[in-house]
């Protein structure tokens, strides 16, 4: 696990697999981890960064959605308070079970052994809203619900640090990744472009890929995300396999992302048939 940012206050670690993001933040009240992933090694990093800043600070673990790889070393963090969305923490039982059994699948496949419990978050402070505060002393976090990657993702801002935790949005090596809703998808980008403009951020940090300071980079990730999902969609409703395949020609990493492609593929046409079957019982 590398350090691809920091600077006072902030830790962006990036896994090696999937260029995944942990974050650890330090404000004179709490201590806050993001998304604790992916190996024992890399969790374990994650904890003793934890343990040795944390001192008589409130320790917070955030998780921005509860796909496995962002929930996987939970575990590690038994004493700390979890926030996430009532989403998370109301997933149905056999979701939450199958989100685990992709943990043991993966752990089972490379023959890893992880020193800590595989476990779904148990939710301390539950984000039911836009626009929900906490404050712990001079920290202000405001969270943002954020569907259509899964139902249940947050953006975050943390202030006074100007930071904002996308989650697996505006990334600047994954198009959109849809296991939800093309719809909600689209949504919390406008949602997105609403927050950037109200918070003014000093950085953006995605699930994936690199972190920006730049504001037009922002924006341009996020029209690049609707672009992608407007073309797939008009591409999939004229099965126009050329278009639909030349949205990911320059992707990288292109024997894996054309799978993710793929799954798009079927969930808009899921969501064609079903408005077309929708509509056509509609009264005249």
């Amino acid at each position: 696990m590398k350090i691809i940012h920091q600077q006072q206050s902030l830790t962006v670690y990036q896994s090696a697999l999937y260029m995944t993001n942990s974050i650890v933040i330090e404000t004179p009240e709490l201590v806050l981890i993001v998304d604790p992933n992916w190996l024992p090694q890399e969790v374990e990093k994650l904890r003793h960064h934890a343990d040795w800043v944390l001192g008589d600070r409130e320790l917070y673990v955030l998780f921005t959605h509860s796909d496995y790889d962002h929930i996987i070393g939970y575990g590690a963090f038994p004493t700390a308070k979890v926030i996430a969305s009532r989403q998370l923490h109301n997933q149905p039982e056999q979701v939450k079970q199958a989100i685990l059994e992709e943990i043991r699948q993966f752990d089972d496949d490379y023959y890893v052994v992880r020193p800590y419990p595989i476990v779904y978050p148990q939710v301390d402070i539950m984000i039911e809203e836009d626009g929900h505060v906490l404050e712990v002393g001079s920290t202000r976090l405001t969270f943002y619900l954020a569907p259509g990657h899964t139902n249940d993702g947050l953006i975050t801002v943390v202030d006074p640090l100007g930071i904002v935790i996308a989650g697996d949005y505006l990334s600047d090596i994954e198009f959109p990744y849809m296991y939800h809703s093309s719809t909600e998808y689209m949504r919390t980008l406008l949602k997105a472009d609403q927050i950037i403009k109200a918070h003014n951020p000093q950085l953006l940090i995605p699930g994936h890929g690199n972190v920006t300071a730049d504001q037009l980079e922002m924006e341009q990730r996020r029209l690049t995300a609707e672009d992608y999902i407007v073309r797939m969609r008009q591409a999939v409703s004229n099965n126009d396999q050329i278009v639909m395949y030349s949205l990911i020609a320059d992707c990288p990493f292109p024997r894996n992302m054309r799978r993710y492609h793929e799954h798009n593929k079927r969930l808009l046409e899921e969501e064609i048939t079903f408005t077309k079957i929708h509509d056509s019982t509609l009264p005249l």
